[in-house]
């Protein structure tokens, strides 16, 4: 369990003496502790409702940005006439509306997506560096995607079958993952392990069908596998919407559960959860919110692994803050580094996936050597 959330625990300990002790001197520091755990709650809710005002404020500069200036303020009247039905001016509202913002709100989508993943399987598996990479989901997508661009197969025809194939095929090394963990009491190590192994396995694959593949086709592909939203458009922000917010509103309900399995499979058996069950159900569903978002977006690493790393330094370990505060964080570094992916090298993009790794690779190289003790 880490700092944090052992901190709060000993925070309500202490203040229970409050009702417990017949000793005024203890009274005091009581009073102390409550206080105290007011101040540690107030501040984790400061920083997730920090993230959602720096969210703003990144579309809005987001939205500015391109051929046609436009302001800060102005941006956001735009939308607010296109959403009351009095849109002033039809030029800008294609521009803001349709051509800006649908990649501002799938970096949102994804960002919040991808982090929520990780903060789960890292404290399901009690493994710092679980993220949809390291457990194959992104590998099976990769493939799936492979599939449809150098040889044509693909589960359906038409503009999603690419989409379809790297979902499919996104689930496939959850479902080996889980199936192996089953026989084998769902250990955690053991999960972990067998999914590393399915990465590798869809990597080698992949590999194998580009070095046959077409210039045009790898081309295509590697746009996807580095991952972008540029893409994404209006009629696919609803379906990735719908996802990842019932993905967080569910995870949120079994927060309290994940603070369980926290503690240990021996402790949280001993508490009546059902843990091998318990860790399967919240690992399908994070694969089903990773699956979706990755299908539309590609393969963006490091949201899901530097996010929830970030977040438990101010929020600590207690999950009831630190899944939402996840993915209020990651929302806000994947529309942060699409937005630094225009501005950069303009007028070229660089795809939002490198620069992702750009940001992930040093900050979470500076959080490995700034913890002095492990948080779990």
């Amino acid at each position: 369990m880490a700092d944090g959330q052992t901190g709060g625990n000993d925070y309500v300990k202490r203040a229970a003496a409050i009702w417990t002790s017949e000793d005024d001197t203890e009274s005091e520091e009581s009073r102390a502790a409550v206080t105290a755990y007011r101040t540690s709650e107030l501040r984790k809710l400061a920083f997730t409702f920090a993230c959602v005002i720096a969210a703003v404020i990144v579309a809005g500069l987001s939205i500015t940005y391109g051929s046609m200036d436009i302001g800060f303020l102005e941006c956001y009247g735009i939308i607010w006439e296109h959403l009351t039905g009095h849109v002033k001016d039809i030029t800008l509202d294609y521009i803001v509306v349709d051509e800006r913002l649908p990649r501002i709100a799938a970096a949102l989508i994804t960002g919040a997506g991808l982090a929520i993943a990780g903060c789960v399987m890292q404290s399901v598996m009690k493994n710092p560096l679980a993220d949809p990479y390291t457990t194959g989901i992104s590998s099976g997508a990769g493939f799936g995607a492979t599939l449809a661009i150098t040889l044509g197969i693909s589960l359906v025809g038409g503009n999603y079958s690419i989409v379809v194939n790297a979902f499919v095929f996104a689930l496939i090394p959850m479902a080996i993952m889980l199936s192996v963990g089953k026989l084998k009491g769902a250990s955690p190590t053991t999960m972990v392990m067998a999914g590393i192994a399915v990465m590798f396995i869809f990597n080698s694959f992949s590999t194998v069908l580009k070095l046959n593949a077409d210039p045009d086709a790898l081309a295509k592909l590697y746009s996807w596998t580095v991952g972008t939203v540029a893409d994404c458009k209006w009629s696919e922000i609803p379906i990735m919407g719908v996802v990842v917010l019932a993905g967080i509103v569910l995870t949120q309900f079994f927060s309290r559960k994940l603070n369980i399995l926290a503690t240990g499979d021996d402790s949280a058996k001993a508490m009546g959860l059902d843990v091998e069950n318990m860790r399967i159900l919240l690992l399908l569903l994070i694969s089903l919110v990773v699956a979706t978002v990755v299908s539309f977006t590609g393969l963006i690493g490091f949201v899901g692994l530097v996010s929830p790393h970030v977040c438990r330094i101010f929020v600590g370990a207690d999950n009831r803050y630190l899944v939402i505060s996840s993915a209020m964080f990651g929302a806000v570094l994947l529309e942060v580094a699409d937005f630094i992916g225009r501005t950069v090298i303009a007028p070229a993009t660089l795809q939002v996936g490198v620069v992702t790794a750009f940001i992930g690779g040093p900050m979470f190289l500076y959080l490995i050597l700034k913890q002095k003790k492990s948080s779990w």
